[in-house]
Parts: structure tokens; sequence; C-alpha cells
């Protein structure tokens, strides 16, 4: 018998294995902190776009594994609001759509949560201001309806010399302020770090979901945990089995998410992880994961699910009226003009003062391995290409100047060209970078691509921010007046 136990265990332990290796995202690319709600046969998410303009990308799904980006919450940041636009929260209350979302104020860059209505879960949407304003830092945003009455919970304390708490608080009937005292549900009593919480009604319990450790960058640790009480407003029990998702073999990270019920009453976990081989190139992706309970009172289970192996190729020729809605830009520094005509996309607009790098309309990574490609159709002085793009200090890229094709890096607040080849001066000019964990750049104008080689090669191990993954788009640096045409754009993935 012990024998055939453990050829049992070797088949769980290969079937784990092959499992775990064949997960892919639902969204892929960068999508952290996700929330999810159902409308009728219509699945909806939004998730973090941090320091990404617009704000708060907005994906549809009619099966929960394969998602279409239809929007943005805003289109330009709301009045109060300055940076760091994080972990929104979704939620539907007397045919009204609410998204509740985290911010920093201008007046003082303390992190609030605000909140924004529409009839419509992907457009239209009012900003009502802020809602939570508590201490140092109020982020994570979670709505929870207890038989009709509405409560909110976030993460307060995690700039204050104290013990990060989960808090909570009754919410309005119009879900816009609070009501009474808030509430503690959890404190963070290991300094381990606790927020992303959301919360479910079981049987005879209340069950708090919450992310502990380090959420972003390569040193993250990020878990998800359960505890429960037979209250709303605790003490919460934390589950002797926890941490109930974490790593696998592909996988690691894991993390904030929220839950939706399906038609048939299946109940299915949104959440972000980190993909191992790419990690910080591609950030947090959007995964999927299936909730049960074995019987009444029980602790539930993760079962991880996979999305489908659809393509995230991008091939754009600019032939609709208005620009696709994947393109986003470094707000903080520059406010690019775009348009659409006839087959091309300008590119213009003011580039803030300090921003060495220029401007970058940009598309989410869905792989660190891939060919980019841009044509560019006009001639002038300004510097228009492709570029990789992490911060306006930490950027690479290649690009039409004048008379030649130049290859240029910025890093430490310094730009160094790597290398530059003459071109004519008549045609249309297409670029490609390949890149992997360094980058070729090449050229061409009708005869094969030309490889613009520096002096040694370029690793972009410098370019992630710490929070989300540097991003590759269509590239302009230049004068008032200027601008850059574009005739084609594309992403290809191996």
């Amino acid at each position: 018998m012990k024998y055939m136990v453990k050829w049992v265990c070797c088949l769980c332990t290969l079937y784990s294995s092959l499992s775990a290796q064949s997960i892919k995202p639902v969204i892929p690319g960068d999508f952290a902190d996700p929330s999810i709600i159902r409308k009728g046969d219509r699945y909806f998410a939004v998730g973090t776009s941090s320091e990404w303009a617009p704000h708060f990308p907005i994906f549809t799904s009619a099966d929960l594994k394969n998602w279409k980006q239809t929007g943005y919450l805003f289109s330009k940041a709301p009045e109060w609001a300055s940076t760091s636009f994080w972990a929104p929260e979704y939620f539907y209350h007397n045919d009204t759509y609410f998204i509740y979302y985290t911010a920093r104020r201008k007046t003082d860059n303390v992190s609030c949560i605000g909140v924004a209505t529409s009839r419509h879960p992907d457009k239209d949407f009012t900003d009502h201001g802020i809602i939570i304003e508590h201490g140092k830092e109020a982020i994570d945003a979670f709505v929870f309806n207890d038989n009709g009455q509405l409560y909110i919970t976030w993460k307060a304390y995690g700039l204050d010399k104290r013990p990060i708490e989960l808090l909570g608080s009754k919410l309005s009937a119009n879900g816009l302020r609070l009501e009474g005292a808030p509430f503690s549900l959890m404190k963070d009593s290991t300094g381990m770090g606790i927020e992303g919480q959301s919360i479910l009604k079981k049987d005879d319990y209340y069950y708090l979901f919450y992310s502990a450790g380090n959420c972003c960058g390569r040193e993250c640790n990020y878990n998800v945990r359960i505890a429960r009480s037979s209250s709303i407003q605790g003490p919460y029990v934390n589950y002797a089995g926890n941490p109930a998702l974490g790593e696998n073999k592909t996988w690691k990270c894991s993390g904030h998410g929220t839950f939706v019920t399906a038609p048939d009453g299946a109940c299915y976990y949104l959440y972000h992880a980190y993909n191992k081989s790419s990690t910080v190139f591609t950030g947090r992706q959007g995964m999927l994961a299936r909730l049960t309970w074995p019987g009444t009172n029980t602790w539930p289970v993760f079962r991880e699910l996979s999305g489908d192996a659809y393509s995230a190729n991008i091939k754009d020729d600019f032939k609709e009226k208005v620009p696709a809605n994947h393109w986003q830009w470094d707000f903080r520094n520059s406010t690019p003009v775009v348009r659409q005509s006839k087959g091309k996309l300008y590119l213009s607009g003011s580039i803030h003062p300090g921003n060495i790098t220029g401007m970058v309309l940009t598309v989410r990574p869905a792989s660190q391995h891939y060919t980019m490609e841009a044509t560019v159709v006009n001639k002038n002085d300004a510097l228009k290409g492709l570029a990789i793009y992490g911060d306006a200090n930490a950027a690479i890229g290649v690009g039409v100047s004048g008379g030649n094709v130049e290859y240029w890096i910025v890093k430490d607040n310094k730009r160094t060209l790597l290398a530059s080849l003459p071109i004519s001066k008549k045609g249309a000019v297409e670029l490609r970078m390949e890149v992997s964990d360094q980058v070729v750049a090449s050229f061409r104008q009708g005869a094969g691509w030309q490889v613009l080689t520096p002096a040694t090669p370029v690793s972009i191990d410098f370019l992630p921010p710490w929070d989300r993954s540097p991003r590759m788009g269509l590239h302009f640096n230049g004068a008032a007046g200027e601008e850059a045409v574009f005739s084609r754009f594309q992403v290809v993935y191996p």
C-alpha cells in the first residue's frame, strides 16, 4: 500500500507542477489591485493606474477569462487629487455604479479615499471628492452590504509610528459619507503589513480576506490570508492554514483581490501576482481563482484558474477616428496632445521642466520579451520614435531627429547617445526595438534592417519603478510647435 500512496503522491506533485506552469493571467500586464463586479451576463474590472493617465483602466468580460479594455474611470485627475491612483473598489447599489479609489491630496500629499458614481459601469463617472481622510494615510477601500447596512473598510496607519490597522465604518445609504465612529477589524501585530482586504459572509461567519507582506518589486512576499468572526466588527480569528493563496512554480506575491458571484452561484476571486520569469518587467498581472467551501462553517479553499492563451499582440494602423484606449502616459512629466487622422497618429504637447526624456505614449507589456516597431513619416529636428519608459529619469529608445537615427538612453538624470547613423532625407523611417534582457535597436528605409550598435550591450534592468512595470510605446521629444507623425505601431510577442 505504501508504494501506491507514493505513486499517487508523485502524480499529485506532477499535476500540481503542470497546472502551476500552465496558469496564465486573465488580464495580462500591469493590472494591480483589481476590483470586480457582475451586471447581468457581463463582468467589469477596474485596476490601479498609479502614475499613468488616464486613470484607473476598466475592462469587461463575458466569461472571466477573456477581457477587453473599454475605458477609464477618469480621463483627467479629479480636482483634489495629484498622484498615486491606487486600489479602486467597484460597488453597485441603488441602480448606481460606485468606484471608491485612493489618490494623494494636492494640498498635503496625504493618501485619501474618494468616490465617483455613474449610471454606467465603464463611462460617465462623476467625482464626489474625498470620503475618507484618516491620519497620514487611508487606502484600499472595500465596501460590504450586510443585509442592507453598508460598511466601508480601509487600511490605516501605514505611515504612522503605530501598527497598521484595517478599519471599518458604517456607510450612508447613498454611499457618499461615513456614519458613526470607525472601528478596528484587525491590527498588524507581527509588523509584516496587512492591506487589500475584502469580506464575504458564509453560514455563521464573516470571512475577512486580506493581503500580508511586501506588495511590490523584486523583493515582494505578498500572500492572501483569511480570518473570520461571528460579527462584522470582529474580533477576527486567523486561519491556521494561512496563507490561503501564495506562491507556486510560476507566480509569486499573490494578493489584493475581490470576489464576484457567477450566474451559476460559483464564487471567483480576481487578484494580482507577479510572473516569476518577468517579475517587475510585466508588473502585477490580473489572475483568477475559484473559492469553495468544503462544508458548513469550514474554511474556504482557493483553486487557481488559467486565462485563455489569446494573443496580446498590438497592431495599430491608426485608421480609427480616435486613438485606441490602451494608450497611457506619465502625467507627472508631460501633457501629450494626441490625434488620429487618415491613418496617421500625431503626437505633440508640453514636456514638463526637468524631464529630459520627453513624452512616451505607452502600452502595458504582457511579457518581458517582445519586438516593437513603428513608422515615422515626418521630418523635423524633434526626436520621434520608440521608447521603453520606466520614469522620466529611466528610459531607452530609438528615434529620428533631423537627418539621423539615434539610439539613446536616459539614466540617473543623464541622457547618453548610444549610437547614431545617417538616413536619407526622403521617405518614411521604420524603427524596431527587440527586447529581452537587453535591447537591439534598428531601422530601415526600404532596404534591410540596420542595427545601431552601441559600444557595449545595454541592459534594461534599471528601468522598473518600485511599484509598476516599465512600458513601451511612441516617443516624442521636441519644442513647442513640433510634432511626431506615425503611420503604424505594433508589438509582437514571441
